[in-house]
């Protein structure tokens, strides 16, 4: 009787699987990071550890993996949802309020450690368009290992988080023209620099516009028509047929899978639907990205470490060290403190993932020495390993600092450990601060969250209890400890913004009771959508004080003008309330 063949990668996913369900909780258990779990485990069962042992001993193929690519195309897909996830966060609103840390500070980032690390490729005797890629590659950081730390820490909404995440989203977006530099530089041919650049681009632009341009139109109907239908199943299908099929289209048009998937995020980030689909798609993120880890440390060959024990260390250190300097200096300059500077710093050190992609393109097409790209690899695999731990350092490195130079201590965020039977104020303006002042004369605990960075930082100085950060984060919120709060106030002056303020708080908090200003009826109606307990148009108040005044000329008596107004007012708060 034949023998039942299993399924090509039936066993990897299998194995995979028990190591993500088992192992990892047990690690996590001992308190090790689930980061640097995955990564550890990689090298263990992975070709250069165990599973380098197969030949010899059969039984062993059942419990390592043997190869890296049994996982690569799993490790892809990592990368691909956690892209999604970013264009999730990337709205237009978002990234325009972010715009001078994304556009300032990334791009600064970028260039500087791209020249420094390019520059010290170079003297090694690397060519130039050699050194420019690996300049420029190694000056990216880690996405997914920065976010799933800050993620656990719950600082996405601080300064820090901010400021990071700003740094990342830059990285994220010159993927794009990294690619499509790597590919022009390795071509040969009579067309010009200049030409193939323009081809490219042009290229690009086309395929990124229509897929926004048809993807706008589509999608949207598409989840609107299955959100009112109540159909789960179809929700998560819908969900995982927009990430994977922009993807592939991308790549069908010669780009990245990654900006698919990116782009895919963005369509879906204007919509109500987002954070819905954040929560459809989390664990799929979390295990494909545990996947991506794991290949990660699959690829560190300890022999090749001990081969090179002096060279491979010290090219760590030095990548590390010029990419902490650079960012340390560059956070100071955009208004972090120096502790949270340097901690951002040491943070944003490492290699990131789009270095195997990138590196590994440069392999393919002979842009790159094999010697060297290989090398390469190794100095991000192990710059990915030791970051969590290195953070670590880096907080308790941040709040000395900070501690020593302002002799208090160093937290960006407030000690809110105690705080209880508070007011959540979202969106710090002229209107939020008035509230704020009227509740400190009544003796009422309060917290302010605000996204300008500007007027946070002109608020802090007079030690108003104002904190940059984007009051619709989950993240956040927990983090203001809103389970102990008893009201959140929404006065945002965006209406987009409110919207999503009042949908992150209502997500997070079914039973709190949120208050709202509108701009006008229209404003009102969306907030009350989204799960705002009580809306407050600005048009309503301002009008009853002006008819107030007029009765009061024409000498209408001030009870029965006072009795008119309540009237007009309760009303008016039946209409815009249900109340």
């Amino acid at each position: 009787m034949e023998a039942i063949r299993a399924p090509a990668y039936l066993y990897e996913v299998l194995l995979f699987l028990t190591l993500a369900g088992v192992l990892i909780p047990l690690l996590q258990r001992r308190s090790i990071n689930p980061v640097l779990g995955f990564l550890a485990v990689g090298m263990i069962v992975g070709p250069f550890g165990l599973g380098h042992f197969t030949a010899t001993s059969s039984w062993l193929r059942y419990l390592t993996f043997s190869r890296q690519e049994d996982v690569a195309i799993f490790a892809e897909f990592g990368v691909v949802f956690l892209m999604f996830m970013i264009g999730l966060e990337m709205s237009v609103d978002r990234l325009w309020a972010m715009r001078r840390l994304v556009f300032g500070a990334g791009s600064l980032q970028v260039g500087l450690s791209g020249l420094a690390i390019g520059g010290i490729a170079y003297a090694f005797g690397n060519s130039l368009e050699s050194s420019v890629v690996l300049g420029l590659v190694l000056g990216f950081s880690s996405t997914a290992v920065v976010m799933q730390l800050l993620t656990q820490r719950r600082e996405l909404g601080s300064p820090l988080g901010q400021a990071t995440f700003s740094v990342l989203l830059f990285q994220d977006l010159a993927v794009v023209p990294l690619l499509v530099l790597v590919t022009i530089l390795s071509q040969d041919g009579n067309d010009s620099f200049l030409n193939l650049i323009g081809i490219a681009a042009l290229k690009g632009l086309v395929t990124v516009a229509l897929i926004y341009f048809v993807g706008q139109r589509v999608v949207r109907p598409l989840f609107h028509q299955i959100a009112v239908n109540r159909q789960s199943e179809s929700f998560m299908a819908l969900t995982l047929l927009t990430t994977l099929g922009v993807a592939v289209l991308t790549r069908a048009a010669g780009l990245s899978m990654e900006l698919g998937a990116l782009l895919a995020g963005l369509l879906i980030a204007e919509t109500e639907f987002r954070h819905e689909v954040e929560v459809t798609i989390e664990p799929f993120k979390g295990l494909l990205m545990g996947l991506f880890f794991m290949s990660v440390g699959m690829g560190i060959d300890v022999s090749a470490i001990l081969a090179k024990p002096l060279l491979l260390p010290l090219s760590v250190i030095g990548v590390l060290a010029i990419k902490s300097v650079i960012v340390t200096i560059l956070f100071r300059v955009f208004g972090l403190s120096w502790g949270r500077a340097v901690e951002g710093g040491i943070m944003l050190g490492q290699g990131g993932e789009f270095a195997f992609i990138i590196i590994g393109m440069g392999l393919a097409v002979g842009l790159i020495d094999p010697k060297v790209g290989h090398f390469m690899l190794l100095v991000v695999g192990l710059s990915m390993l030791i970051t969590p731990p290195l953070t670590l350092l880096g907080r308790k490195l941040g709040d000395a600092i900070d501690a020593r130079l302002v002799h208090q201590p160093a937290a960006e965020e407030p000690v809110l450990s105690g705080l209880s039977g508070h007011v959540i104020i979202a969106g710090y303006g002229r209107v939020g601060q008035l509230i704020g002042e009227l509740l400190t004369k009544q003796g009422i605990p309060h917290i302010a969250v605000e996204a300008d960075a500007k007027l946070v930082a002109r608020l802090r100085a007079r030690k108003a209890p104002v904190y940059f950060g984007d009051a619709s984060r989950p993240e956040l919120l927990r983090r203001l400890h809103l389970e102990r709060a008893v009201a959140v106030v929404v006065t945002m002056d965006r209406s987009i913004a409110a919207v999503h303020a009042v949908r992150g708080v209502r997500a997070t908090s079914p039973s709190i009771r949120i208050a709202a200003r509108a701009r006008d009826e229209v404003h009102a109606k969306s907030l009350r959508n989204a799960g705002a307990s009580i809306v407050i148009p600005e048009t309503l108040e301002s009008g009853l004080q002006l008819a107030g005044s007029v009765f009061d000329t024409v000498g209408v008596s001030g009870e029965v003008s006072a009795r008119l107004l309540e009237q007009e007012r309760a009303r008016r708060a039946v209409a815009y309330n249900g109340t």
